[in-house]
């Protein structure tokens, strides 16, 4: 595989900053290269075992709002912990979460690709605190990694967005090069992206931390952003022309990722913790959530979820509401929930409840118990004609009154013709 610096040479290109001469300004103590790194972002050079690190740090307070979350996430991360089967999750403090992102030389991944920038942030007392290392030269690399480690020693959990299949990975490539211990070698690992799939994959086109920021966080990035393709060959030119000004929009967007990744972390527990607290507002998130609480095993919870995102209405068009295709998908993951849940007394109690509400679903759930359950055809017949009063209500949509009323008239010919045997 060709390396990154094999590339560099077969461009004519020399790596690092040595071989350029300084821009003169006037007088010697007046020298300034508007062109070094430390010139276009605010930073220093740190020392570590390998030689020195450029590191640009932010610092945020605890409190700060992206978009429409807070970046930091509200304990307990239960939920989260069990979605990740990772007990220790839930037991650690938000102090102990590290968020990383990297920016590389490509995204292939192997020996030959670097990661030129890391971005790292953690909360310390009640700030948010965002450091960046920066490699000037690939021969800094071991200064990278080494301030990277430094920064991740009180840290027992990395948060990241397809971490698990791409910054990791890369990263351990990287410290075993230079046979350095692995820092994170032993933590939890949270990765946002597979959980962002799962929430959002039926109502969002794109699940792109970028995306989502806007679409979920409710923030537009400003025009310092660099796309995503441009980073690797804005570091390239670097390396030919020292000229790090262009890197500038590179440090902005990395910063806003791992940021948005503390503020997603947060969203996401919220939804989790919290559903029907205001987190929460698209009738799909509700069934997606439902599906997922289903898969945990939490039934109960996984009901209440699905009827909320039954409820959702898109003739109001608020643009909240489900498709007819989704409400179906819904309505079959309810009717099998409430079987598999298999305890009667309290399903009778929730549809009971539910049937008092309104929900078509729970006349029929109580027609099916008392005609299959309790052979009792005329409770049944009672449920199945409450369940069509409901069902021709003037407020339904109208795919909905129909999905319902045509499943009624089935159920009431067969008891019909039940009866009179």
């Amino acid at each position: 595989m060709t390396s990154t610096s094999d590339r560099l040479k077969s461009l004519g290109l020399k790596r690092g900053t040595a071989h350029l001469a300084p821009l003169s300004f006037g007088s010697a103590q007046d020298e300034v290269d508007p062109r070094s790194i430390d010139a276009v972002v605010a930073g220093s050079f740190s020392p570590t075992p390998r030689g020195e690190v450029f590191i640009a740090q932010q610092e945020y307070r605890s409190d700060h709002i992206y978009g429409s979350s807070p970046i930091l996430s509200a304990l307990p991360l239960s939920f989260l912990s069990q979605w990740a089967n990772d007990p220790r999750i839930n037991n650690l403090p938000i102090s102990k979460f590290a968020f990383l992102d990297t920016e590389t030389s490509g995204l292939s991944g192997g020996t030959g690709t670097y990661a030129f920038l890391v971005g790292v942030a953690r909360f310390l007392d009640d700030k948010f605190i965002l450091q960046q290392f920066f490699m000037r030269d690939p021969a800094e690399e071991p200064a990278l990694l080494e301030g990277i480690a430094d920064f991740l020693v009180p840290c027992e959990a990395l948060v990241t967005f397809n971490g698990k299949a791409f910054d990791a990975p890369l990263l351990t490539t990287r410290y075993r090069l230079h046979h350095i211990p692995i820092p994170y070698k032993d933590y939890s690992h949270l990765d946002l992206l597979p959980l962002a799939r799962r929430l959002w994959r039926d109502r969002l086109e794109s699940r792109a931390l970028k995306y989502l920021e806007e679409h979920v966080l409710g923030l537009k990035r400003s025009s310092e952003e660099v796309p995503g393709y441009e980073i690797p060959w804005l570091y390239f030119d670097y390396l030919r022309t020292g000229d790090a000004r262009p890197l500038a929009g590179v440090f902005y967007h990395n910063a806003m990722d791992v940021v948005a990744m503390a503020a997603l972390l947060a969203h996401m527990n919220e939804m989790m913790q919290n559903p029907y607290e205001g987190r929460v507002q698209h009738g799909l998130d509700f069934i997606a959530l439902g599906k997922l609480f289903e898969d945990l095993g939490h039934l109960e919870d996984a009901a209440r979820l699905y009827e909320r995102g039954l409820e959702a209405d898109p003739s109001t068009g608020s643009g909240q509401g489900i498709t007819e295709a989704d409400f179906g998908v819904a309505v079959k993951r309810l009717s099998i929930l409430q079987k598999r849940r298999g305890d009667y007394e309290e399903a009778i109690r929730l549809w009971e409840k539910a049937a008092q509400d309104g929900h078509i679903y729970a006349h029929i759930e109580m027609a099916k118990y008392f005609e299959h359950k309790q052979r009792d055809r005329k409770a049944a017949l009672k449920w199945t004609k409450s369940a069509r009063k409901e069902a021709e209500r003037g407020d339904l949509p109208a795919y909905i009154r129909t999905h319902w009323l045509e499943e009624i008239a089935h159920r009431l010919a067969r008891l019909e013709r039940k009866d009179s045997l």
